[in-house]
C-alpha cells in the first residue's frame, strides 16, 4: 500500500495508445486510470468550464480515496490577473465543488509577467477563501515571488507554493515548498524539454526519497507528472508508486 498521505497522479487521465496495455478495461479512461492511481490533475478547467453535472460524474467514477486537483481558470489567472474576480471565481467554484469531498486541491498557476503584488494577492485569497476551504497550490512564474515575505502571506490563506521543475528562474527556491507548509505541490513537466521526456530511473529514485520525508511533515504531498506528450507521465507515475510502496517487514 502507498504512505497514506501521498498523493500521485498525472496532469489529465488521458490513457496513450501505447499505455493501454497496462490501464486495460472497457470501461472510461478516468475509471480505468484511477484503479492504478490515487490522484489527478484537471488541466482542462484551465481553458474552459465543464458542467456541474461532468464534476459529479467524475467524483462518481472514483474510489473515496482519490482526489482531484482543479486548475483554477486562465480567465482569473492569466486575463483578469487576479484583479476583478469575485465573479468568476463563484462560477468556477460552483462547478468543480461538485466534486465534494474529492475535490483534494486547487491549483493557480500565474503568468511569467505577474510580478508580486501583496495587495491584489491579499484581496484575491481573501475573497477566495470567505468562498471555499479546500487547499490552494500557486505557481508563480515571476522571481518577485520567491522570498520570505511572500511565504508568510500566502501561509496566512493556507496557499503552498508549488515546487515546479525545470527551475532555472528560481534559482532552486522553487524546490522549497514554500508558504503554507500542510502540503506540498509537486509538479514535474521534464527536464530539459518540458511536457516530453521521461524521468530517468536514477532521477524517480531520488524523487521517491523526498517525497517519503515530505510525508513524514506534511498532512498532503502532491507528486504529478505532466510530461503527457509523448505519453510518459502514466509510465512515469506508475514507476514512481511502485517505488514509493512500503518495503515488506
Amino acid at each position: 500500500m502507498m504512505v497514506g498521505n501521498l498523493l500521485i497522479g498525472c496532469a489529465g487521465w488521458s490513457i496513450p495508445f501505447s499505455q493501454r496495455d497496462q490501464l486495460p478495461g472497457e470501461d472510461s479512461h478516468l475509471e480505468r486510470y484511477a484503479r492504478h492511481f490515487n490522484a489527478v490533475e484537471i488541466v482542462s478547467s484551465f481553458h474552459r468550464p465543464h458542467r456541474k453535472s461532468t464534476y459529479a460524474r467524475w467524483a462518481a467514477s472514483v474510489e473515496d480515496s482519490f482526489r482531484f486537483s482543479v486548475k483554477i481558470p486562465q480567465e482569473i489567472s492569466h486575463e483578469a490577473r487576479l484583479r476583478g474576480t469575485g465573479h468568476l471565481l463563484e462560477e468556477f467554484l460552483s462547478e468543480c465543488t461538485r466534486l465534494g469531498d474529492r475535490l483534494g486541491c486547487l491549483l493557480l498557476e500565474l503568468p511569467p509577467t505577474l510580478h508580486y503584488d501583496p495587495a491584489i494577492v491579499g484581496s484575491f485569497f481573501e475573497q477566495l477563501r470567505r468562498m471555499v476551504d479546500v487547499p490552494v497550490a500557486c505557481e508563480p512564474r515571476h522571481v518577485s515571488w520567491f522570498n520570505d515575505d511572500v511565504d508568510q502571506q500566502l501561509a496566512s490563506f493556507r496557499v503552498s507554493l508549488v515546487a515546479s521543475n525545470p527551475d532555472a528562474l528560481h534559482s532552486g527556491r522553487g524546490k522549497s515548498h514554500g508558504g503554507w507548509t500542510e502540503i506540498a505541490y509537486i509538479r514535474l513537466p521534464g527536464t530539459p524539454r518540458v511536457y516530453s521526456l521521461q524521468h530517468d530511473p536514477f532521477h524517480l529514485t531520488q524523487l521517491a526519497d523526498q517525497l517519503r520525508h515530505l510525508s513524514q511533515s506534511r498532512k498532503t504531498t502532491w507528486c504529478i507528472f505532466d510530461n503527457t506528450t509523448l505519453g510518459t507521465a502514466i509510465e512515469n507515475a506508475m514507476e514512481l508508486t511502485q517505488l514509493c510502496r512500503p518495503t515488506p517487514l
